[in-house]
């Protein structure tokens, strides 16, 4: 009789030594890792995720990851893993990539789509020069080799890169290595930006890289941000340096010492205290000063490389205060940091640094596992517009009875605190209390006022359960932001701000994030969405709460699309206005940008702002009691694209019906428990959790019924019945069951009426039983032994659901 190899033996036996014998695992620098992840699998409810692509085995030489092998048991054809093998190699960004049932193996080369048959594995040498061949080199020294020669670090002592970082990482310094002087990386928010620069800058460092290319010295590295948290976070994600190495530049430490840092190899600072300095006297005798910034103590070639995280803010901008800073230090290689495709709005940043040599979106992130999944709750009342009512009362400022008062111009123009506090109620009504929000609001004081208003409704008695964090908020707002941001902190539970905290804060737990502002730039709605998407714990995906329809986003084909070229700008002014408020002079503080203020003289500009009257309005009574809202759910679907509720319910009929051919089948199915669990473990392989399951059951009205109700309702558009008819019909055929049994069963039922199907799985049957009677001595002696009250438990169901239509 023929033997026949399993997978598993297969690769022991034939695919294993083949590979050996070609020397991988053998020769210096050659590895071979096997059944390595390459996605953590997509969250998809309950703390399950969906399967974690993983490859067979990963071909590792000279410290990079060279070629895919997939494996197939003996007896299968030898493409029967090619897929698989061309989708890794494709995520890994790899040349070769095999497929082999241990008998035949078959090479593809993914640069130009040749593949066949070969005889053997290539030599680690072999793959090597075929993947890269000879190195044109530029400079004396083979800085690509080099750079391949530095291991990978732990990022934070414990993180090895992800795949997708490995892929950024090697991009960017392959990019170095052919003298490349402006670079850029586009990745989703949450995808560890840090964590790439930090590779990046080591590898850099342990190479003795420098704008001279000549390897005599260690590069002198510069850091810079637009928030002190995001320049503290880089500066602590750098520990596997050694403290000598790293430099935190600020300015109260400059005038301290009267002069800037130098003596460092890694300097992190924000782009507003290079652009802050002292006044120097350049004549004497007519007293006049100039304002010197401090980046210009440095000689221009001083950096080497410098990183610029979240450089769409503004960065490459003509106009830019931080273009200042980056022509000055234009000898140094520039890598800008961005979450943001190319768009009308950052087309300065792709125009100065380029295409991005590699990109990651959020879309990726989700579906890799990664980042979190997210939900829209897109919430309108009968008071998103405003006109004047008689019956309301002014209490300040002038209200033009005719104007139609817009989203935009809430809180802004016109306040209505019964309005807020109405939207507030709501918001706190849908969620448990005790999960972190963030609450994004028009303004500092609406903000304020938002954070009162919560504190009032809310169940919490602490008094800091929600604290306001913004500009004005100082020391006092950054260590409320840093107590949010602890895990092992519960208060403050929410967080209230303006523009703030769209950016820069990295906060795992937050499972709500609240719009109570508009939103008009795709950008900044990514950027606000990324709040929530870390992974954490029991977060199988976070709520958006959608007061102002900043949803629509999701229907723009900018929304995690192609890069597109951004429309030609209208052309400037030729008098320089404020990038904000489109004033000269200004009138909202902001500033000219890049230009002192005509008035003042300062940049930013620090002109007195004119007052401006807001319209405070008190509804009438009546209308308050009759404020209504309306809520629908968006969801994200198996494959990552935003679909609507109705959309969802039709994809869910699809994916049903292949699991079962029939009513009946689906009836024989449901009314055993173990073929019942088994479903529900199918229909969360196909992308749909109990926990949308739920949804769609609130969607249905459904909340009382069996989920069987709500699939026979999506597949066959039967009638849905409650728990409690469906338990009231079973009480007709007991009659083959003993009083005690039947008095039992009723038991049971009133648990399934109160809480669900849950409550008939066999796993809930000791409990059950320790419930109704307390001793199993005394179950046993009304109900039989222990195989007669499991045939009772499990057998009264298919009553349950066959007597439906009878």
């Amino acid at each position: 009789m023929k033997y026949r190899l399993n997978e598993s033996q297969t690769e022991y036996e034939l695919i294993e030594p083949a590979l050996r014998k070609a020397g991988w695992g053998e020769v210096e620098s050659s590895h071979i890792l096997k059944q390595h992840p390459i996605t953590d699998g997509r969250l998809i409810g309950n703390g399950k995720r969906a399967k974690t692509l993983k490859a067979d085995y990963v071909l590792v030489y000279k410290n990079r990851f060279i070629a895919i092998v997939e494996a197939k048991a003996k007896e299968k054809y030898h493409t029967e893993g090619l897929a698989q093998a061309k989708q890794y190699a494709t995520m890994l960004e790899l040349r070769f990539t095999y497929s082999t049932n241990g008998q035949k193996i078959y090479q593809v080369d993914m640069s130009n789509a040749s593949e066949g048959l070969v005889d053997g594995y290539p030599t680690p040498d072999e793959l090597w020069d075929m993947t890269f061949g000879k190195p044109k080199q530029k400079y004396d020294v083979d800085w690509q080799a080099e750079f391949n020669s530095i291991p990978y670090e732990n990022f934070l002592g414990k993180y090895q890169p992800r795949y997708y970082q490995r892929n950024a990482v090697e991009n960017v310094l392959e990019a170095v290595a052919k003298g490349n002087d402006r670079i850029l990386l586009t990745m989703a928010t949450g995808t560890g930006k840090t964590a790439v620069a930090f590779h990046i800058c080591w590898k850099l460092f342990n190479a003795s890289w420098n704008i001279q290319r000549d390897s005599k010295r260690l590069p002198r590295i510069l850091f810079l941000a637009d928030r002190n948290g995001l320049a503290n976070q880089a500066f602590n994600a750098f520990s596997a340096f050694d403290d000598d190495a790293l430099e935190r530049i600020k300015p109260n430490e400059i005038r301290k010492k009267g002069k800037v840092p130098k003596n460092r190899s890694i300097f992190f600072t924000i782009f507003q205290t290079f652009m802050s300095g002292d006044y120097v006297e350049t004549d004497e005798e007519d007293e006049e000063y100039e304002k010197t910034e401090f980046y210009t103590e440095y000689d221009k070639d001083f950096f080497d490389f410098i990183i610029i995280d979240e450089c769409h803010r503004g960065g490459a901008n003509d106009e830019s205060s931080w273009r200042d800073i980056l022509n000055y230090f234009n000898p140094a290689v520039q890598l800008g940091l961005t979450a943001t495709p190319k768009r009308t709005i950052n087309a300065d940043t792709y125009s100065y640094f380029g295409e991005p040599v590699y990109t990651y979106s959020l879309k990726a992130g989700i579906n890799d596992g990664f980042l979190t999944p997210f939900r829209v709750k897109q919430i309108s009342t009968t008071l998103d517009e405003y006109n004047f009512t008689p019956g309301d009362k002014v209490i300040s400022g002038e209200v033009d009875e005719k104007k139609v008062y817009k989203e935009s111009d809430f809180n802004r123009k016109i306040e209505i605190e019964d309005r807020e506090l109405a939207r507030i109620k709501i918001f706190l009504n849908s969620i448990k209390q005790n999960e972190k929000s963030l609450v994004f609001c028009s303004t500092q004081d609406h903000a304020a006022k938002i954070r009162d208003m919560i504190n009032q409704v809310s169940q919490s008695n602490n008094v800091e359960y929600c604290v306001r964090v913004t500009a004005d908020d100082g020391e006092r707002g950054e260590q409320y932001l840093r107590d949010f941001q602890n895990d092992e902190k519960m208060i403050p539970t929410m967080l209230t701000t303006s523009k703030k905290l769209s950016t820069g804060i990295d906060a795992p737990q937050v499972r709500h994030i609240v719009l109570l502002r508009t939103v008009e730039s795709m950008i900044e709605f990514k950027q606000i969405i990324g709040r929530g998407t870390r992974i954490y714990d029991g977060k199988d995906y976070f709520t958006v709460f959608d007061f102002v329809k900043a949803h629509e986003h999701f229907n723009d084909p900018e929304w995690d699309g192609e890069p597109l070229d951004p429309e030609p700008k209208p052309p400037r002014p030729e008098e320089p206005v404020c990038g904000y408020c489109g004033k000269n002079p200004c009138e909202c503080g902001g500033g000219i940008m890049g230009q002192p203020c005509l008035v003042c003289g300062n940049r930013p500009c620090i002109c007195e702002k004119p007052p401006r009257e807001i319209i405070k309005i008190k509804l009438s009574n009546n209308t308050v009691r009759n404020i209504q809202s309306m809520v629908k759910t968006t969801f994200f679907d198996a494959s990552g694209r935003v679909i609507s509720s109705d959309e969802f319910v039709n994809n869910l009929y699809g994916g049903i019906t292949e699991l079962f051919k029939n009513e009946d089948e689906l009836r024989q199915v449901w009314s055993l428990p173990s073929t019942r669990r088994q479903l529900l473990i199918k229909l969360e392989d196909i992308g749909y959790s109990r926990v949308q399951l739920e949804e769609i059951t609130e969607l249905v009205n459904a909340q009382n019924s069996d989920l069987y109700d709500v699939l026979i309702y999506i597949a066959f558009n039967k009638d849905i019945l409650d728990r409690k008819t469906r338990a009231e019909n079973v009480e007709a055929n007991l009659a083959e069951y003993n009083n005690n049994q039947q008095e039992f069963i009723k038991f049971v039922l009133a648990q399934y009426i109160s809480q669900g199907v849950d409550e008939l799985d066999d796993s809930k049957l000791s409990d059950l039983v320790d419930l109704k009677y307390h001793a199993i001595a005394d179950a046993k002696a009304k109900l039989g032994d222990i195989k007669t009250i499991k045939e009772t438990f499990t057998g009264f169901q298919k009553y349950l659901y066959q007597s439906l239509y009878l």
